[in-house]
């Protein structure tokens, strides 16, 4: 790359200060044409990771006071020499010193372009380069820290280690080809299933966390149902610590879906709610209600709200029976039951007595949530997890051929054939952390990226 890079690192507006970050082989000659440093005795160390106070300039006019940080290559973020100039907050302060470092010989960077560099440079590879993307976007506490030891290199030494037993099995498979061996051709076969299925084991374990790391990522989809008037639209409410859905005693008072998000116990939850399940006559209301039972399809949590001191309807009971494994019951409106009549024995379904009046069973819930997401550990474990459907997809067709050859081993199958199946499983985990993508992929991926990232 011999081009140099500049952009805004900062997002442009009126702050307190701005930040702009030039990086490439031109990046030093650019500051030392515009910038002046108070202390030129200190500037002309060349020492790395300093910050020096100086004017910046264009043409002999000064454009403002800066602090300039330097990070020279390869132990930059993008392993090029990286400087990164500090002014005030002004848009118009920032505009000049990006147009005075464009006149001095820098681009204006493409979005991602800086982060492109640094993949290109061996500074990381996919997996983190998209955990900053996920560390940027990242809405709860969680995530941040899935999206922190995602880019601390967790995942990537797992996924680098499953790459490297599948390379092995493949050169075992090459070298039996190239020197067979008829006498012991059935003890190689037994070797080379054996370490194929500790692999596939290896993929296995991945996968297995992949549900939990996309919700975490993402959120899950919940979808809050029940009757007319059992304080469905209060539980949201309560949730979200503000009066997003009315809530009057009259029925119906919600005919179309209400979405939002919010984080209960550490984890989104991207939260619908629905109009209320009854028979109605009001052509509106019937449109909301049959959004409400297409909702229910899609769901991956349902919070079934019903009420303490009223029997179960049909429709409540034929939620519960088909939707059974993804329903947390909701029994609400507590403080208008004894306790000692509420009973849950032999009932399907995780049931929470609740009370949103007075702010009872919302511990309860963060802690069955939590338990769902981390199939049955309410720790919040994020390390190593796959999040992103590109890995997570990439990784199942990797699974696949691994699985093909097992196959093929167990059918008695040719070296050669086998070895088909194991480079396709090769390609697949190379191009999760990047050892083996296309430009195209780069592409597409680094773009999501803002500008000056």
């Amino acid at each position: 790359m011999e081009d140099t890079i500049v952009a805004m690192a900062t997002a442009m507006g009126e702050a307190s200060i701005h930040i702009l970050r030039l990086s490439g082989p031109k990046a030093g000659i650019i500051i030392e044409d515009c910038f002046k440093p108070q202390n030129m005795t200190r500037w002309l160390l060349r020492e790395n990771f300093t910050l020096n106070l100086g004017g910046f300039f264009d043409d002999g006019k000064v454009l403002d006071e800066v602090l300039v940080g330097r990070m020279l290559a390869p132990s930059s973020y993008t392993g090029e020499d990286v400087f990164e100039v500090n002014c005030h907050g002004g848009p118009f302060v920032a505009q000049r010193i990006l147009q005075a470092c464009i006149r001095h010989g820098a681009h204006l960077a493409e979005p991602g372009e800086f982060s492109k560099r640094a993949f290109l440079n061996g500074k990381l590879d996919l997996v983190q380069a998209e955990a900053i993307i996920d560390l940027i976007g990242s809405r709860t506490e969680t995530a941040a820290n899935l999206a922190l030891a995602q880019l601390s290199g967790g995942l990537s030494n797992s996924i680098i280690n499953l790459r490297a037993n599948v390379l092995e099995i493949l050169a075992f498979i090459e070298a039996s080809i190239d020197f067979p061996e008829d006498d012991v051709e059935n003890l190689d076969r037994e070797t080379l299933e054996s370490n194929l299925n500790n692999v596939l084991f290896e993929t296995q374990m991945l996968l297995a966390g992949s549900k939990t790391g996309k919700i975490l990522r993402d959120g899950l989809l919940t979808v809050i149902v029940g009757r007319p008037n059992v304080g469905k639209s209060s539980l949201l409410n309560a949730l979200l610590h503000e009066d997003r859905a009315i809530v009057t005693d009259i029925p119906g008072t919600t005919r179309d879906e209400i979405r939002e998000s919010v984080s209960v116990g550490g984890i989104l939850l991207q939260l619908v709610d629905t109009a209320g399940i009854c028979e109605s006559r009001d052509l509106v209301e019937q449109l909301g209600i049959e959004r409400t039972w297409k909702a229910l399809i899609t769901a991956e949590l349902i919070l079934l709200v019903i009420q303490a001191d009223v029997p179960m309807t049909e429709d409540e009971y034929h939620i519960l029976d088909t939707y059974a494994e993804k329903v947390v019951v909701i029994v609400n409106k507590m403080d208008l039951l004894d306790d000692e009549k509420f009973s849950s024995d032999n009932k399907k379904g995780q049931w929470i007595p609740f009370s949103v009046l007075q702010h009872r069973g919302f511990e309860e819930l963060e802690v069955e949530i939590r338990r769902r997401v981390f199939q049955g550990e309410v720790a919040l474990t994020t390390d190593p997890l796959l999040s992103n459907v590109r890995q997570i997809s990439t990784l199942e067709r990797c699974y696949t051929a691994l699985t093909q050859a097992l196959e093929s081993i167990q059918q008695g199958m040719p070296w050669d054939i086998l070895s088909i199946d194991i480079r396709q499983a090769l390609q697949y985990v190379s191009e999760i952390t990047g050892h083996n993508v296309q430009e195209s992929l780069l592409e597409d991926i680094f773009s999501r990226f803002c500008i000056g990232k």
